[in-house]
Parts: structure tokens; C-alpha cells; sequence
């Protein structure tokens, strides 16, 4: 897939659900860059398999044969929506990664001081998490 438009292969996606705590919790936002490489450990965005018109957002596990990968939420004791319910999900149906986490900011937040905590605190990187890969993988 090749993008002439580098702002095209971006994306911001809301988190909804407790599938993915304690990296992401719902309601923040996530940034997504698309057509990129995915790595074992990346928290992904993927069509569901049996409902595609549902995007997904889940840690691709492990790349299985065939190019499908496994993958599962962060949360262990919310196991529904991933691979334990549908198995390993096609490559094509990894849409892309989420590289960055916005929390959102609280409704009491009024001053300059309180704002740019929030933004210090509130943006984070999502990076792939090989650690986070195998632990999930042992379940």
C-alpha cells in the first residue's frame, strides 16, 4: 500500500470498552498510522472478522501461519472480541497501529496550569511491547 499523502496514512480512532486496560482505558483517543509494519507486542486496529463494519482495537500477539495473527486485549479478565472468541484474524484485516494514546482531558480543567498538566500527562506513545506479547501469549 503506498500513500502519496503522508497525513492520509494517519488516523484517530475513540477507545471504547475495557478490553485494552491498563493501556488504554475508554474513552481516550488513539493515533493510528496505517499500512505500516506490525510487530508482535503493537496494539492494533482491525476489522472484525464476522462484523466488519466494527473496527477493533486489540495487541497483535503472535503472527501465526499463513500471515493471520493472534491477538488479544491487555485486560485478562475481559476475554471477549479477540482471538479466543473468532481465532487468528487475517493480515488484511489489520488495518494498522496505534503508535499514540490522548487521554481525555477532565471537564474541571479551566486554568493554563491545569491544561498543560493534563497535556504533559494525557499523551503518551504506544509502542510495541514484546514483554506484554509473551505474557498474554502464556494465558
Amino acid at each position: 500500500m503506498k500513500f502519496r499523502n503522508p497525513l492520509k496514512r494517519l488516523g484517530v480512532a475513540d477507545v471504547s470498552g475495557p478490553s485494552m486496560s491498563p493501556t488504554l482505558s475508554d474513552g481516550d483517543t488513539v493515533v493510528i498510522r496505517y499500512g505500516t509494519v506490525i510487530r508482535p507486542g503493537a496494539v492494533v486496529v482491525l476489522r472484525h472478522p464476522i462484523r466488519p463494519e466494527l473496527l477493533v482495537i486489540k495487541r497483535a500477539v503472535q503472527r501465526r501461519p499463513g500471515g493471520r495473527w493472534w491477538v488479544l486485549g491487555d485486560n485478562p479478565y475481559n476475554e471477549t472480541g479477540d482471538s479466543t472468541e473468532y481465532g487468528a484474524v487475517r493480515a488484511e484485516l489489520v488495518l494498522g497501529r496505534a503508535f499514540l494514546r490522548i487521554r481525555p482531558r477532565a471537564g474541571d480543567q479551566h486554568s493554563l496550569r491545569a491544561r498543560l498538566a493534563w497535556a504533559f500527562a494525557a499523551v503518551r506513545p504506544l509502542r510495541a511491547d514484546a514483554a506484554a506479547s509473551a505474557r498474554l501469549r502464556s494465558r
